[in-house]
């Protein structure tokens, strides 16, 4: 048995890693997340993001926890998003051209509320989370991470758990502040066996942990008129401004095992260990303006996400790190900046019209990463949405609303040099198109 072959190290290291944790071995995770990818709620989807620093709902805790301020009222919102892949790779060598068509699907939800009244001085300090789920609510840590011969796309599959827990509060005069966490599990687990070169183990040891890892996300919120001339109008009145940071994040998992294969591999055995990251995110700075009409909004966003450092966290990562260490080359990423406008136009008082646009750079510098064969490529996207607002119901105090929202992703076409086991190169050109549908419900209260 060739256990000193990496290959085969790697893939019992894998399977290891999988089988104490209870995770899917065959899922496509991805160094995306619900966010960043497709936007969390429908007006986040439908406007390309451009708006969700202005967004009230309980997706600001992401996006700009200092915006939660903006409506006083009480909130509880349910929803849905689905994301349907068709990502490819021309690659004479495998079956057809469609490298991924594995969907994402979540279900959401979340709520925002009030505890100023817990205190004796009544200022409003407002608390939200919000949570997504894969697979509609089924599938709680969607990961995979392997090497690959045909390719992987960087940034699409299914994401992990999402949660951000967050609070704000006014400040001074149109001033408002945030402060949120997005939440990440780091799990480890440890697993000593004996076993037959049959597969029969005995004499079992599996001790498994997970413990969350917090990670700060902060927003600034300032509404121009308010501030700078609260008592008469001035050419400032209706603009906003957000500022938003966010530290870079990303799930863990780190496997320790020692394996005796009986009259093949004596006491102390086999010792296998794996530590991989999965769904970073980058460091993240966002700068946000909006103007308010009458009846209309627009608005737009620039961001600035630090990809580079993904290079460092791949040093310590020994599934990813192995393919760039072989080939004596490691894998790159840019620096890249984000830009998005949007806009909203109320048809009625019940009924509303969102859209938006952007252009994402790939972060991705290398076009040539044996093992790995990351793929990765410039996306425009478009979205377009419509909200319904009923403000008398039979049962409930407060109006109800409902968002639905639809994103298009166009994949840009990138060239690509893919590199197997066995060092052998192959040209690719990647490309591909995403269609994401998002609904939601939400009360007041």
């Amino acid at each position: 048995m060739a256990f000193s072959s990496r290959f085969r190290t790697r893939a019992v290291s894998l399977a290891i890693a999988a089988a104490p944790l209870g995770l899917p071995f065959s899922v496509h995770a991805s160094m995306g997340n619900l966010g960043t990818t497709y936007g969390v709620m429908p007006v986040d989807v439908a406007t390309a993001q451009s708006l969700s620093m202005f967004n009230d709902q309980v997706s600001a805790t992401y996006y700009n926890p200092a915006y939660l301020t903006k409506d006083e009222r009480g909130e509880l919102t349910a929803g849905i998003l689905h994301a349907e892949q068709e990502l490819r790779s021309a690659n004479p060598n495998a079956n057809g051209d469609v490298l991924s068509s594995s969907p994402s699907q979540h279900v959401l939800i979340g709520m925002k509320t009030n505890l100023g009244s817990l205190t004796r001085f009544k200022h409003p300090i407002y608390l939200g989370f919000i949570a997504g789920v894969e697979k509609y609510g089924k599938e709680m840590l969607a990961f995979d991470s392997q090497t690959t011969e045909n390719g992987q796309f960087l940034q699409y599959g299914k994401e992990p758990l999402f949660l951000n827990i967050g609070g704000a509060t006014p400040i001074w005069r149109g001033i408002s502040a945030g402060v949120s966490v997005r939440v990440t599990l780091d799990a480890t687990a440890n697993l000593d066996a004996v076993s037959t070169l049959g597969g029969e183990t005995s004499r079992e040891r599996l001790s498994v942990s997970a413990e969350p890892s917090l990670k700060t996300i902060l927003g600034t919120t300032i509404d121009l008129g308010n501030t700078f001339c609260p008592e008469s109008d001035c050419f400032l009145q209706h603009w906003e401004t957000a500022v938003t940071y966010r530290t870079k994040s990303s799930a863990s998992t780190t496997v320790d095992s020692n394996i005796i294969v009986t009259q093949t591999i004596p006491d102390p055995g086999l010792s296998l260990a794996v530590s991989t990251i999965d769904s970073f995110q980058p460091e993240t700075f966002g700068l946000g303006v909006q103007y308010s009409g009458d009846r209309w909004r627009a608005g737009g966003s620039i961001e600035q996400q630090n990809w580079s450092e993904l290079e460092q966290e791949f040093t310590g990562d020994t599934i990813k790190n192995q393919g760039s260490v072989v080939a004596g080359s490691r894998i790159q990423f840019d620096d890249i900046l984000i830009p998005r406008i949007g806009a909203e136009y109320a048809l009625n008082k019940n009924f509303s019209l969102r859209a938006g646009l952007a252009y994402e750079e790939s972060p991705l510098k290398s076009t040539h990463n044996p093992e790995i064969n990351y793929l990765d490529t410039d996306k425009i996207v478009v979205g377009l949405g419509l909200s319904a607002t009923y403000n008398r119901t039979r049962l409930l105090a407060h109006p109800v609303r409902l968002d639905v929202g639809y994103q298009y992703q166009q994949l840009q076409e990138r060239d690509f040099t893919l590199v197997d086991h066995d060092g052998n190169e192959t040209d690719v050109t990647a490309d591909g198109d995403v269609h994401v549908i998002s609904g939601s419900i939400t009360l007041k209260f």
